[in-house]
Protein backbone atom coordinates (compact mmCIF):
# COMPACT_ATOMS: atom_id res chain seq x y z
CA UNK A 1 0.00 0.00 0.00
CA UNK A 2 2.81 2.66 1.02
CA UNK A 3 4.77 1.86 -2.68
CA UNK A 4 1.59 2.53 -4.37
CA UNK A 5 0.93 5.65 -2.11
CA UNK A 6 4.30 6.94 -2.95
CA UNK A 7 3.64 6.09 -6.98
CA UNK A 8 1.19 8.44 -7.13
CA UNK A 9 3.57 11.57 -5.52
CA UNK A 10 6.01 10.97 -8.79
CA UNK A 11 6.51 14.23 -11.02
CA UNK A 12 4.12 13.55 -14.13
CA UNK A 13 5.41 13.58 -17.29
CA UNK A 14 5.47 16.49 -19.95
CA UNK A 15 2.19 17.13 -21.25
CA UNK A 16 1.44 16.28 -24.41
CA UNK A 17 1.28 18.94 -26.77
CA UNK A 18 -2.25 20.45 -27.31
CA UNK A 19 -3.27 19.40 -23.81
CA UNK A 20 -4.24 20.61 -20.65
CA UNK A 21 -4.08 19.47 -16.97
CA UNK A 22 -6.89 20.42 -14.70
CA UNK A 23 -7.03 19.61 -11.44
CA UNK A 24 -8.70 20.69 -8.19
CA UNK A 25 -7.30 21.46 -4.31
CA UNK A 26 -8.91 22.34 -0.81
CA UNK A 27 -6.15 23.86 0.86
CA UNK A 28 -7.71 23.98 4.10
CA UNK A 29 -7.47 27.25 5.61
CA UNK A 30 -4.64 28.61 3.99
CA UNK A 31 -3.26 31.88 5.02
CA UNK A 32 -0.69 34.39 4.61
CA UNK A 33 1.32 34.38 8.05
CA UNK A 34 1.52 38.01 8.06
CA UNK A 35 -2.67 38.19 7.63
CA UNK A 36 -2.94 35.30 9.87
CA UNK A 37 -0.86 37.57 12.93
CA UNK A 38 -3.60 39.56 12.53
CA UNK A 39 -6.92 37.79 12.94
CA UNK A 40 -5.31 35.46 15.75
CA UNK A 41 -5.56 38.79 17.72
CA UNK A 42 -9.36 38.90 17.48
CA UNK A 43 -9.94 35.01 16.47
CA UNK A 44 -13.65 33.64 17.07
CA UNK A 45 -13.83 31.35 20.90
CA UNK A 46 -15.11 27.97 20.60
CA UNK A 47 -18.94 27.78 20.84
CA UNK A 48 -19.14 31.79 19.12
CA UNK A 49 -20.48 31.81 15.44
CA UNK A 50 -19.25 35.35 13.94
CA UNK A 51 -21.44 36.96 11.18
CA UNK A 52 -21.26 34.68 7.98
CA UNK A 53 -18.82 37.14 6.07
CA UNK A 54 -17.13 38.58 8.93
CA UNK A 55 -13.55 38.34 8.27
CA UNK A 56 -12.58 36.33 11.49
CA UNK A 57 -11.19 32.80 12.04
CA UNK A 58 -12.05 30.10 14.67
CA UNK A 59 -9.43 30.21 17.60
CA UNK A 60 -8.36 26.55 17.24
CA UNK A 61 -7.75 27.25 13.54
CA UNK A 62 -5.50 30.06 14.32
CA UNK A 63 -3.91 27.62 16.41
CA UNK A 64 -3.51 24.30 14.69
CA UNK A 65 -3.22 25.95 11.10
CA UNK A 66 -0.71 28.50 12.23
CA UNK A 67 1.75 27.55 8.87
CA UNK A 68 5.66 28.32 8.95
CA UNK A 69 7.91 28.57 6.16
CA UNK A 70 8.57 24.77 6.02
CA UNK A 71 4.99 24.14 5.39
CA UNK A 72 4.44 26.37 2.88
CA UNK A 73 7.90 25.20 1.52
CA UNK A 74 6.11 21.33 1.67
CA UNK A 75 2.79 22.45 -0.02
CA UNK A 76 4.58 24.22 -2.83
CA UNK A 77 6.29 21.03 -3.30
CA UNK A 78 3.45 18.88 -3.64
CA UNK A 79 2.01 21.74 -5.83
CA UNK A 80 5.28 21.49 -8.23
CA UNK A 81 4.47 17.67 -8.35
CA UNK A 82 0.66 18.16 -9.52
CA UNK A 83 2.31 20.45 -12.59
CA UNK A 84 -1.64 21.51 -13.46
CA UNK A 85 -2.38 23.94 -15.85
CA UNK A 86 -4.97 25.21 -14.14
CA UNK A 87 -6.24 24.25 -10.30
CA UNK A 88 -9.48 24.85 -8.62
CA UNK A 89 -8.73 26.61 -5.12
CA UNK A 90 -10.80 26.10 -1.85
CA UNK A 91 -10.34 27.86 1.61
CA UNK A 92 -7.52 30.08 0.33
CA UNK A 93 -7.50 33.35 1.32
CA UNK A 94 -6.57 35.09 -1.59
CA UNK A 95 -3.68 36.12 -3.88
CA UNK A 96 -1.22 36.14 -1.27
CA UNK A 97 -2.01 32.95 0.43
CA UNK A 98 -2.34 30.84 -2.74
CA UNK A 99 1.10 32.50 -4.36
CA UNK A 100 3.02 31.03 -1.30
CA UNK A 101 1.97 27.72 -2.92
CA UNK A 102 1.75 28.49 -6.46
CA UNK A 103 4.67 30.77 -7.39
CA UNK A 104 4.46 31.99 -10.82
CA UNK A 105 0.65 31.21 -11.10
CA UNK A 106 -1.33 34.05 -12.07
CA UNK A 107 -4.70 34.07 -9.97
CA UNK A 108 -8.98 34.65 -9.72
CA UNK A 109 -10.59 34.72 -6.24
CA UNK A 110 -13.95 35.30 -5.35
CA UNK A 111 -14.69 38.73 -3.56
CA UNK A 112 -15.92 36.77 -0.19
CA UNK A 113 -14.31 39.21 2.92
CA UNK A 114 -14.15 35.67 4.56
CA UNK A 115 -11.28 34.16 4.65
CA UNK A 116 -12.28 30.85 2.95
CA UNK A 117 -12.78 31.86 -0.57
CA UNK A 118 -12.92 29.65 -3.81
CA UNK A 119 -10.79 30.71 -7.67
CA UNK A 120 -8.36 29.58 -9.72
CA UNK A 121 -4.64 29.05 -9.93
CA UNK A 122 -3.82 29.91 -13.47
CA UNK A 123 -0.22 29.02 -15.18
CA UNK A 124 1.12 31.76 -17.09
CA UNK A 125 0.86 31.43 -20.35
CA UNK A 126 -2.94 30.60 -20.41
CA UNK A 127 -5.36 33.17 -21.85
CA UNK A 128 -7.76 33.43 -19.72
CA UNK A 129 -10.35 35.71 -17.73
CA UNK A 130 -11.67 35.82 -14.45
CA UNK A 131 -15.48 35.36 -14.39
CA UNK A 132 -18.17 36.88 -12.30
CA UNK A 133 -18.65 35.31 -8.56
CA UNK A 134 -21.55 33.02 -8.66
CA UNK A 135 -23.05 34.59 -5.42
CA UNK A 136 -26.38 32.37 -5.46
CA UNK A 137 -24.79 29.36 -3.93
CA UNK A 138 -23.52 31.25 -0.97
CA UNK A 139 -26.92 31.06 0.57
CA UNK A 140 -27.47 35.16 1.24
CA UNK A 141 -23.60 35.04 2.14
CA UNK A 142 -23.84 32.23 4.75
CA UNK A 143 -21.30 29.75 2.69
CA UNK A 144 -19.45 30.09 0.25
CA UNK A 145 -19.41 31.25 -3.51
CA UNK A 146 -18.74 29.79 -6.67
CA UNK A 147 -15.70 31.34 -8.90
CA UNK A 148 -15.83 31.46 -12.54
CA UNK A 149 -13.30 30.84 -14.92
CA UNK A 150 -12.92 31.83 -18.81
CA UNK A 151 -10.25 30.05 -20.50
CA UNK A 152 -9.47 30.93 -24.21
CA UNK A 153 -12.10 34.22 -23.91
CA UNK A 154 -13.23 35.14 -27.41
CA UNK A 155 -11.74 32.37 -28.83
CA UNK A 156 -13.16 29.08 -30.64
CA UNK A 157 -11.09 27.27 -27.70
CA UNK A 158 -13.39 28.85 -24.93
CA UNK A 159 -14.43 26.73 -21.94
CA UNK A 160 -15.70 27.57 -19.03
CA UNK A 161 -14.81 26.64 -15.25
CA UNK A 162 -16.74 27.08 -12.28
CA UNK A 163 -15.15 26.74 -8.98
CA UNK A 164 -16.85 25.40 -6.06
CA UNK A 165 -17.04 24.29 -2.03
CA UNK A 166 -20.50 23.29 -1.27
CA UNK A 167 -21.69 23.05 2.03
CA UNK A 168 -20.84 20.32 4.39
CA UNK A 169 -22.87 18.00 6.78
CA UNK A 170 -25.16 16.21 4.24
CA UNK A 171 -22.49 13.93 2.78
CA UNK A 172 -24.49 10.86 2.40
CA UNK A 173 -28.13 11.94 3.92
CA UNK A 174 -30.97 11.98 1.21
CA UNK A 175 -31.15 15.92 0.77
CA UNK A 176 -34.84 15.86 1.93
CA UNK A 177 -33.18 14.98 5.32
CA UNK A 178 -34.59 17.40 8.30
CA UNK A 179 -30.98 18.36 8.86
CA UNK A 180 -30.37 21.89 7.97
CA UNK A 181 -27.30 20.93 6.22
CA UNK A 182 -29.21 18.99 3.47
CA UNK A 183 -31.53 21.97 2.81
CA UNK A 184 -28.82 24.34 2.49
CA UNK A 185 -27.16 21.48 0.30
CA UNK A 186 -30.75 20.99 -1.70
CA UNK A 187 -30.59 24.41 -2.57
CA UNK A 188 -27.35 24.49 -3.77
CA UNK A 189 -27.93 21.53 -5.99
CA UNK A 190 -31.02 23.65 -7.57
CA UNK A 191 -28.33 26.63 -8.22
CA UNK A 192 -25.21 24.79 -9.31
CA UNK A 193 -27.87 22.93 -12.17
CA UNK A 194 -29.09 26.55 -12.85
CA UNK A 195 -25.61 27.61 -13.90
CA UNK A 196 -25.22 24.35 -15.67
CA UNK A 197 -27.66 24.60 -18.01
CA UNK A 198 -27.57 28.00 -18.62
CA UNK A 199 -23.82 27.28 -19.85
CA UNK A 200 -25.46 23.96 -21.47
CA UNK A 201 -28.17 25.81 -23.02
CA UNK A 202 -25.14 28.54 -24.71
CA UNK A 203 -23.41 25.46 -26.05
CA UNK A 204 -20.57 26.37 -24.11
CA UNK A 205 -18.45 23.28 -23.15
CA UNK A 206 -17.52 23.79 -19.17
CA UNK A 207 -16.84 21.57 -16.05
CA UNK A 208 -17.42 22.03 -12.35
CA UNK A 209 -14.47 21.71 -9.89
CA UNK A 210 -13.79 21.30 -6.30
CA UNK A 211 -14.71 20.26 -3.08
CA UNK A 212 -18.54 19.20 -2.98
CA UNK A 213 -18.58 17.48 0.26
CA UNK A 214 -20.81 14.87 -1.13
CA UNK A 215 -19.83 11.38 -2.07
CA UNK A 216 -21.10 11.97 -5.50
CA UNK A 217 -20.48 8.28 -6.94
CA UNK A 218 -22.58 6.98 -4.25
CA UNK A 219 -25.31 9.24 -4.98
CA UNK A 220 -27.90 6.65 -7.41
CA UNK A 221 -31.61 6.42 -7.41
CA UNK A 222 -34.13 9.34 -8.39
CA UNK A 223 -33.33 12.94 -7.99
CA UNK A 224 -36.96 13.88 -6.88
CA UNK A 225 -39.71 11.98 -4.69
CA UNK A 226 -43.54 11.84 -6.30
CA UNK A 227 -43.70 15.69 -4.93
CA UNK A 228 -41.00 17.24 -6.38
CA UNK A 229 -39.00 17.47 -3.54
CA UNK A 230 -34.98 16.81 -4.06
CA UNK A 231 -33.47 13.16 -2.84
CA UNK A 232 -30.08 12.98 -4.44
CA UNK A 233 -27.63 15.64 -5.74
CA UNK A 234 -25.83 13.43 -8.52
CA UNK A 235 -29.44 13.07 -10.64
CA UNK A 236 -30.25 16.45 -9.98
CA UNK A 237 -27.44 17.71 -11.68
CA UNK A 238 -26.64 15.35 -14.22
CA UNK A 239 -30.02 15.50 -16.53
CA UNK A 240 -28.53 15.86 -19.53
CA UNK A 241 -31.21 18.41 -20.53
CA UNK A 242 -29.74 20.31 -22.64
CA UNK A 243 -27.68 18.04 -23.90
CA UNK A 244 -24.66 19.31 -22.84
CA UNK A 245 -25.77 19.14 -19.41
CA UNK A 246 -24.83 15.59 -20.03
CA UNK A 247 -22.02 15.23 -17.24
CA UNK A 248 -19.30 12.84 -16.43
CA UNK A 249 -17.82 12.62 -12.80
CA UNK A 250 -13.77 11.89 -13.70
CA UNK A 251 -13.48 9.85 -10.48
CA UNK A 252 -16.12 7.47 -11.72
CA UNK A 253 -14.45 3.71 -12.14
CA UNK A 254 -11.31 5.04 -10.68
CA UNK A 255 -9.51 3.40 -7.15
CA UNK A 256 -9.78 5.78 -3.84
CA UNK A 257 -6.73 6.38 -2.71
CA UNK A 258 -6.34 8.70 0.65
CA UNK A 259 -4.10 11.36 1.16
CA UNK A 260 -2.27 9.98 3.58
CA UNK A 261 -1.62 6.96 5.73
CA UNK A 262 -3.18 9.00 8.67
CA UNK A 263 -6.47 9.09 7.19
CA UNK A 264 -9.07 6.31 6.63
CA UNK A 265 -11.62 7.99 4.72
CA UNK A 266 -13.76 5.59 1.82
CA UNK A 267 -14.07 7.73 -1.11
CA UNK A 268 -13.75 10.85 -3.14
CA UNK A 269 -15.85 14.34 -2.42
CA UNK A 270 -13.40 16.38 -4.49
CA UNK A 271 -14.01 15.95 -8.09
CA UNK A 272 -14.07 17.52 -11.86
CA UNK A 273 -17.08 16.89 -13.36
CA UNK A 274 -17.03 17.96 -17.74
CA UNK A 275 -19.93 18.70 -19.87
CA UNK A 276 -20.47 16.09 -22.94
CA UNK A 277 -18.08 18.11 -25.07
CA UNK A 278 -15.25 18.37 -22.55
CA UNK A 279 -15.61 14.80 -21.57
CA UNK A 280 -15.56 13.45 -24.95
CA UNK A 281 -11.85 15.49 -25.08
CA UNK A 282 -10.75 13.64 -21.70
CA UNK A 283 -7.38 11.53 -21.96
CA UNK A 284 -8.13 8.17 -21.17
CA UNK A 285 -6.23 6.99 -18.07
CA UNK A 286 -5.39 10.58 -17.48
CA UNK A 287 -6.91 10.65 -13.69
CA UNK A 288 -4.66 11.26 -11.14
CA UNK A 289 -4.02 12.12 -7.05
CA UNK A 290 -1.01 13.65 -5.74
CA UNK A 291 -0.93 12.13 -2.13
CA UNK A 292 1.43 13.24 0.94
CA UNK A 293 4.22 11.28 2.11
CA UNK A 294 3.58 10.03 5.51
CA UNK A 295 6.64 11.95 7.35
CA UNK A 296 5.19 15.42 5.53
CA UNK A 297 1.67 14.10 6.84
CA UNK A 298 2.72 14.16 10.56
CA UNK A 299 4.97 16.92 10.47
CA UNK A 300 3.84 19.71 8.58
CA UNK A 301 0.59 21.28 8.33
CA UNK A 302 -0.50 20.69 5.05
CA UNK A 303 -4.01 19.79 3.97
CA UNK A 304 -6.82 17.34 5.27
CA UNK A 305 -7.62 17.59 1.10
CA UNK A 306 -4.82 16.56 -1.30
CA UNK A 307 -5.58 17.32 -5.29
CA UNK A 308 -6.99 15.32 -8.25
CA UNK A 309 -6.13 15.91 -11.82
CA UNK A 310 -7.44 14.76 -15.33
CA UNK A 311 -5.85 15.77 -18.72
CA UNK A 312 -8.26 17.06 -21.39
CA UNK A 313 -7.41 17.44 -25.68
CA UNK A 314 -7.47 21.28 -26.42
CA UNK A 315 -8.86 21.78 -29.52
CA UNK A 316 -6.48 24.12 -31.72
CA UNK A 317 -7.60 27.58 -32.53
CA UNK A 318 -9.92 28.42 -35.23
CA UNK A 319 -7.78 29.51 -38.57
Amino acid sequence: MRLALLLLCLPTAALAAGELKLATWNLEWLIAPEALQGLRASCTPEGVRPPPNARAIPCDVAAKLNRGRADFDALARYAHLLDADVIALQEVDGDDAARLVFPGYRFCFTGRRHVQNTGFAIRPGIPFRCGRDLTSLSLGGSVRRGAELVLYPGDSRELRLLSVHLKSGCGSRLLDDRRKECAALSRQAGLLEAWIDAEAAAGRPFAVMGDFNRNLLRDEGAARDASGARLRFWPEIDDGEPPEADLSNTAAGERFVNCSMKQAYRGYIDYIVLSRTLAARLVPGSFGRVVYDTKDAVRRKLSDHCPVSVRIRAPAPAK
